[in-house]
């Protein structure tokens, strides 16, 4: 059988186009199967498998080991606190036996402090009654060594309805209470006021005050010899109440008092009371002793008996 030559292609001539130029698309198709896309991404797919773990699988396995890392933490903490927690406990009961024995302590110490200071003060009184001569009742009255009772007026000082805390810094002012808050000036103009208004006797908050009596300050707390006080303030006067309310109001200090109450809103009032009683002072304290007439032994030497209070 007579072999068919080989068909040769041949290129067209110059200047005419091929035949084949009308299926370019069809061409590029069969040319081109895959996407160049599609090949950019299988390559890089082949790339990371070679490299190694799919991302998505390392982050799992990341988390996991977070996860394992933070439960082993925890559980070192149990372990260390339920192993310290016996000395932990034996120590604080140890703080709290302590804590009691010196409460214990100090409580003993205080009814003992309070049972000497009733016998000073009894022995005081004592003193003056039988050494004071005709002057015991006035000095056992400026003393605050007894009870006084009486007619007289009760004066009520408090704070503003909206009172500020001082916060411990200055105020500005001409010397008012500007936070309305009342402070400790604010009480010793009062007092002294009712003093000066003919008061025989004096106590603010049930504490007698006497010739010696101081009222200072403490941060925001009113302290009448070095006892703190909260408002409101009970100043109860003892003497003539009416006479001694009107001289009151029309004082210098029960200006001042008008003042804090019309511009600051220091709440105030007095009344006329017709039977006051107020207590002994906490404390007598004696600062000089002189002897007195008749208090000298045969032998013309003094025995130091007698007692007077600067």
């Amino acid at each position: 059988m007579p072999q068919q030559p080989p068909v040769r292609s041949t290129a067209p001539p110059p200047g005419r186009p091929r035949p084949d130029a009308s299926m370019s698309l069809l061409t590029n198709v069969m040319d081109h199967s895959l996407d160049d896309g599609y090949a950019e991404a299988a390559a890089r797919r082949g790339t990371a498998g070679r490299q190694g773990l799919p991302r998505t699988l390392r982050a799992k396995l990341g988390l996991a080991l977070g996860l394992v890392l933070a439960a082993g933490v925890v559980t070192i903490g149990a372990v260390e606190a339920r192993i310290s927690a016996p000395t932990v406990a034996k120590e604080r009961e140890k703080l709290i036996d302590r804590v009691e024995s010196d409460s214990a302590e100090a409580d003993d110490l205080e009814d003992s402090v309070d049972a000497l200071r009733e016998q000073v003060g009894d022995m005081q009184q004592r003193a003056l009654k039988e050494y004071g001569g005709e002057r015991a009742e006035l000095v056992a009255l400026l003393a605050g060594a007894t009870e006084v009772t009486g007619p007289g007026v009760e004066l009520v000082v408090d704070d503003a309805d909206q009172a500020e805390s001082e916060g411990g810094g200055p105020r500005e002012g001409a010397g008012f209470s500007d936070t309305g808050r009342v402070r400790d000036r604010d009480m010793q103009r009062v007092v002294n006021g009712l003093w000066e208004s003919g008061a025989e006797a004096i106590s603010v908050n049930g504490q007698r005050l006497t010739a010696l009596s101081a009222i200072r300050a403490a941060g925001d707390a009113i302290l009448v010899d070095n006892k703190p006080l909260v408002p409101p303030y009970t100043v109860s006067a003892v003497g003539d109440g009416d006479r001694l309310a009107r001289a009151f109001r029309d004082s210098a200090d029960g200006q001042y008092l008008k003042v804090l109450q019309d511009n600051y809103g220091i709440r105030a009032r007095i009344s006329v009371k017709d039977q006051l009683k107020l207590p002994v002072a906490p404390s007598l304290l004696v600062r000089t002793a002189e002897p007195i007439d008749g208090a000298a032994d045969d032998s013309g030497s003094d025995t130091g008996k007698g007692t007077g209070t600067s």
